[in-house]
Formats: structure tokens, sequence, C-alpha cells
């Protein structure tokens, strides 16, 4: 079954869902965007993110008409899905960036020059089924595929058929207790792949005026497109302006080196994160001087690069990687550079488009780095979620008291936003 907005379980002491009033479609905050929740440093958000693909113009910008041509039951359409398409949202088909980016989370005590770390603590599929989407003009095959004749000069969103975008259909399985990805392969035999969910989008807001694409890649975060991002993994972000203001969309199920088409096999997620401002001192021992966007698993450390040119941007990333060893580790940087030579791992994030991006993954075990100690997420097992604004029906959530613990949710549990009318800026 589809996981509905507020159906369900969640396993954040906050609850956002992605409504008109708390997306942005096609852009990223900005300093001057007005925050759809605020939180204390350390608490846990849980995002009901949303795909872009079904909802696009050249989809129909109707997720109910393009996923019955795949054979989707109307009732594993997401309504939030649904509201966002059938919105007034300004959004300009190959102008704007493609992605519905949720927030920003406004975070108590994160400053200009703070980082924020932010925990993925879970990813739950919110669909049983995923698209990958080839279109004209991008890609790093573009102009070779999709194969076929261009878009017509009448494509629109009325007449979408005329953009002739090629939408591959997967559906999503559980076997021996894990997720694939199932394409149609040769001879009606499917072809099947492990799912590792992630957001591609992860992004703290830019020091400036909008609008910024939600495709923009930078200290900010941004599109940052690291399948290291999934559970468990944390993410450090230099804040660049007051409270942060954290938003995430683009959620993926699963992602190949490169994603050469210019998409993943997108899909929406449930995702919950712990958001925790850290002040000068603490982020020197964890990131020595190094003020860009960086990942730490419980195996790796990851830093990243960003440019038009995937060398320039493999570049960067090594840049990265040498000012963590030496600040961090306190590495001669003559031998760090010999140590990511003979040692670290080089790959591409994003192979085509605007920004092209690349990772260098560390070893920590080559170090012999500790564990870093995770927080305890409490998941009690029953409960209920107080109904939104425009729902009188109770939902499933956690129970503080099922568990004798303390309340991970307050007194009132895990609740619902929902903003003033016309709260926040132009999602445009």
């Amino acid at each position: 079954m589809a996981l509905q907005p507020g159906k369900g379980k969640v396993d954040g002491k906050h609850y956002l869902p992605s409504t008109p009033e708390t997306v942005r479609w096609g852009h990223l905050p900005t300093a001057e965007t007005r925050p759809v929740l605020s939180v204390e440093s350390g608490a846990t958000v849980t995002v009901d993110t949303v795909s872009q693909e079904g909802i696009l113009d050249d989809q129909g910008r109707d997720p109910d008409a393009f996923f019955a041509g795949f054979g989707v039951a109307t009732s594993e359409v997401l309504d939030d899905a649904r509201m966002i398409a059938s919105s007034g949202i300004p959004h300009r088909f190959g102008v704007d960036g493609p992605h519905v980016v949720t927030g920003p989370v406004f975070v108590h005590g994160a400053e200009r020059g703070d980082v924020l770390r932010v925990d993925v603590v879970s990813l739950h599929p919110r669909a049983r089924y995923g698209v990958v989407s080839t279109r004209h003009g991008a890609g790093l095959l573009a102009g070779e595929f999709p194969e076929g004749d261009p878009p017509g000069p009448d494509a629109n969103a009325r007449n979408w058929t005329a953009f002739r975008t090629t939408s591959s259909f997967c559906t999503v399985e559980r076997r021996r207790g894990r997720l694939f990805g199932a394409l149609g392969g040769a001879g009606g035999r499917k072809v099947r792949f492990p799912l590792s969910p992630f957001m591609g989008i992860m992004s703290v807001a830019i020091d400036g005026a909008g609008p910024v694409r939600s495709t923009s890649v930078g200290t900010h975060g941004g599109a940052l497109d690291c399948g290291d991002l999934s559970v468990g993994a944390r993410l450090f972000l230099p804040v660049g302006v007051p409270g942060a203001l954290f938003a995430v969309g683009d959620p993926h199920y699963s992602s190949g080196e490169g994603k050469i088409a210019m998409v993943a096999l997108e899909g929406p997620l449930r995702a919950t994160f712990r958001l925790t401002v850290v002040k000068e001192s603490a982020a020197r021992s964890a990131l020595g001087a190094l003020r860009e966007p960086f990942v730490e698993t419980d195996t790796h450390w990851i830093s990243m690069g960003a440019h038009a040119d995937l060398t320039d941007a493999v570049r960067r990333a090594t840049r990265s990687a040498l000012l963590f060893l030496s600040t961090r580790l306190g590495m001669n940087r003559a031998d760090a550079f010999a140590y990511l030579s003979a040692a670290a791992t080089f790959g591409i994030g994003r192979a085509a488009g605007d920004s092209r991006t690349a990772y260098c993954r560390i070893r920590r075990a080559d170090f012999g780095e500790p564990a870093i100690a995770k927080p305890r997420l409490v998941r009690p097992a029953f409960g209920r979620v107080a109904p939104t604004a425009d729902s009188h029906e109770p939902r499933d959530g956690p129970d503080p008291a099922a568990e004798g613990g303390p309340d991970p949710a307050g007194a009132d549990g895990p609740r619902s936003v929902v903003p003033d009318a016309g709260g926040g800026e132009d999602a445009g």
C-alpha cells in the first residue's frame, strides 16, 4: 500500500508534510525564504518527500493518468503528489529545476559560521514503484537518447506526449527481507537490482536572494546526488544564514554511479533526519578546517566536488580531501596526497548536466578511527498522531508510553505542521 501523507509510523519528533504551502517547486531556499517549521538543535524531523516523476509537464502534470498507464491503481497514487500537481504553484518546465523541495526548517541556535550536522535516521519508500525517465537534451548521451524524434513544437502539459520523453516504470519488490527494483528484460524475464534509498537534495539556505535552481550544488549542499547518504550517514553543511534553513527533495530509490540519464530510479520517501548545530570547536574536531559539504559513514569519509567540467569536479573533491586529512588528522600534505593516490576511491556522482559532481571516498579503518557513537532514536510501537487541520481522522504514530522510556516527541507526540495560508516564499 502507498504510504499516504500522515498515515503510518512517524519516526521523528516533528512531522513535515509536502503541501503547496511547505514546498518550493524547482528552487532551493535562500536567506529570504520563510521557514515552514522551527525545531531545536538535536530534534528529529520526519519529512514526506514527493518525487517529481509523474507530475512534470512532460508527463501530463496528472499523476493519476500517468501512472494508470502503467497499471497503477488510483489508491496507490500519493495524495500529496496529486495535490501539488494540481495546485497553482508556479513551475516553468525546462526553466525552473524539476524537483519538489520541502522546507525549509529553521534550527534554533544555528548561526552563520556554524555547521549543521544532518543524521539520516530512516528512509522508507512511500510507493511500490518508481520511474527512470530519459529526456531529450539531457543526460550523458544527449542527442542519442531518447531514440526517436525530438519534442514537437506543440509540446505542453496538455499535449505532453509531444515531449516524447521515455519513462521506464519499475516495480519495487521485497525478496528475503531486501528491497529490489524490477525492470522488464529480454524474453519476459525481469531485471532486478537492490535498492539503496537516499535523498538527492539536502541543502541549507544560500546567503542571498533567489531564485536558486534545485539543481544547484555548492557549499550549501543542494543536489549532491550522493548515494552514500543512506540510513546511518551523517552530512555536514556549513551554515550561511541564521537558522540554517534546511530543505530536502529529489528522493531516490537507487542510483548508478554517474547517473548517466540525469535521473535515478526516482521514488518518494518518508525521510527522518536529526538536525544538530555544531559550533566551531566541535566542527574543528570533526572536520578540521574544511567547511564544505562532507559525508561521514561508519566506514568512510567522503569529500565532494562540483563543477561544470568533470575533471575540475574531481580536483575540488581532491582538494577537500587534502584539507580534511591535513587539518583534521594532521597528515603531512605530501603524504596525504600520496595516500589518496594509493588508497582512496574517486568516482562520479553525476556525469552530465550544468554541474558534474565527483567524490573521494576514504576508508576510516586505514586511520584506526573509532566508530562514531550514534544518538538513539526511541521508536515505540503504537500510538496516535494529532490530525492535520484539514482532516478529522486520527493518524497512526508512535506512543511514547509504549516502551516506558523518555518521550521523544514531547507531551503531545509527533505533530503535523500546517503553515498559515500563503506562508512561505513563492514556490516558483
